[in-house]
């Protein structure tokens, strides 16, 4: 089959591409990058290290100005990003991927709800009626780009469906953080400019339906909602979920009519009687059509997961996990009640729904997994990074929210070192079946 001619330049990038295509690789930069704020946070450099991510950025015209620190612009910007690719995903599996299928999602929906209640009745049971109360929610999202990174370090000796069930598994969690940080998390709502997000949606789904396929155009509707969004009250990162929810997961373009277009360009470039004007009027036909073959749902989360995974998880990591650790701040109840919602209570319910779940004959364990591996896997799913910080922002502020921050990095560091030691200690033995 011919090919285009190789570029001097796809020698230097492909090494850099190889690195953004490996599993782990997001994960070790994410690790990279809390390691370096915990140590800022904990070293001469935390006055300075605190101070630059409180410097104020503003952005506006004239009397209108959006002015706020740099870690609010993060958390409340970036972080729109992130949700939205996040949701890309949730409705990507929904409508073509493995939740689908409904005798597939009965045992991830199953470990997720699990994964969920038994860690915030820990939390609750630990800080009801006391000043943590409100950060009840913070141990019970998985962070999927630690939990694969893991998995991926394990090589093949981890089962297909193992990891086909924990990526599904972290897609209906975070489904259920998003959800909860709607109705949880929302502040007083005003009425205009929420109507004004609103309507925004209404021209989103208007554009769709009048075919606009210009992005500029979604960036800018995309934009006033997100403003919209912002001053109504409601966090401003549920404009990305609204937006993620609304991407069309099917091409404009159909396949037969992609083809006839290829056919035509075929006549035109055989055609030597043709004119300029005509050769350069198909190929931008052609141009626009091998775009509008492929769903936009696809080709925005191709495009944005690698600036997601590689840019703003790491930079919410440095601007939100700069936390002085010490002996004293992980023996607050706050920090405690994190850390066990996290290392025990998310195995623990992850396990237990499971087994209730394949025990009464609604589900099945994937093929080639085990007990002792889901166990280790419901372990992983107590890395409750990004989205567990993002959560604590949100219901706690001051030493609380210091000391929460302190639970979720023990707690995750508990839960990885845990779940790898379960999954080597499994996969070194012969391997069965797993129980009927």
């Amino acid at each position: 089959m011919p090919q285009l001619p190789a570029r001097p330049i796809d020698r230097l990038t492909r090494p850099f591409v190889r690195f953004l295509q490996v599993e782990s690789a997001s994960g070790v930069l994410l690790l990279m990058c809390t390691a370096f704020a915990v140590t800022a946070a904990n070293s001469g450099l935390a006055e300075g290290y605190e101070r630059f991510w409180n410097e104020e950025f503003h952005i506006g015209i004239e009397s209108f100005q959006l002015k706020y620190p740099l870690w609010y612009w993060v958390n409340d910007a970036l972080m729109t990003i992130f949700f939205f690719v996040i949701c890309l995903e949730i409705k990507r599996e929904l409508v073509t991927g493995e939740l689908r299928e409904p005798r597939k999602v009965v045992l991830p929906v199953a470990a997720a709800a699990g994964g969920v209640v038994v860690p915030v009745a820990i939390y609750l049971t630990l800080q009801h009626g006391e000043p943590g109360q409100d950060g009840w929610a913070i141990p019970m999202a998985t962070d999927i780009a630690f939990v694969v990174g893991c998995l991926a370090l394990l090589g093949q000796r981890v089962p297909h469906g193992l990891k086909v069930m924990m990526l599904s598994l972290a897609i209906v969690d975070d489904l259920i953080a998003v959800g909860v940080i709607a109705v949880f998390y929302t502040e007083t709502i005003k009425i205009g400019w929420a109507l004004g997000a609103l309507a925004g949606f209404g021209v989103i789904r208007l554009m769709q339906r009048l075919t606009v396929r210009g992005a500029s155009a979604y960036v800018v509707a995309g934009s006033v909602i997100w403003l919209c969004t912002l001053k109504s009250g409601v966090h401003p990162t549920i404009a990305g979920v609204g937006l993620g929810l609304l991407t069309p997961t099917t091409a404009w373009l159909d396949q037969s009519l992609f083809r006839r277009v290829l056919l035509r360009v075929h006549e035109m470039l055989d055609d030597d009687d043709g004119d300029d004007h005509s050769r350069r009027a198909t190929l931008g036909e052609l141009n626009f059509a091998s775009t509008e073959a492929v769903a936009p749902l696809t080709r925005l989360e191709t495009a944005l997961h690698p600036w997601v995974a590689f840019g703003i998880m790491p930079v919410f990591a440095l601007a939100n996990a700069a936390v002085p650790v010490s002996t004293d701040a992980l023996r607050e109840p706050v920090a405690v009640a994190v850390a066990l919602g996290l290392a025990v209570g998310k195995p623990a319910g992850i396990f237990l729904f499971s087994f209730l779940t394949v025990r009464l004959g609604w589900a099945k364990l994937p093929a080639g997994v085990t007990w002792g591996m889901l166990l280790g896997a419901g372990c992983l799913g107590g890395i409750g990074f990004t989205m567990a910080l993002f959560i604590a922002s949100l219901g706690l502020e001051g030493e609380l929210l210091s000391w929460a921050k302190a639970g979720i990095l023990s707690g995750s560091l508990l839960s990885a070192v845990l779940g790898m030691t379960i999954l080597l200690y499994v996969f070194r033995k012969p391997s069965g079946g797993p129980p009927s």
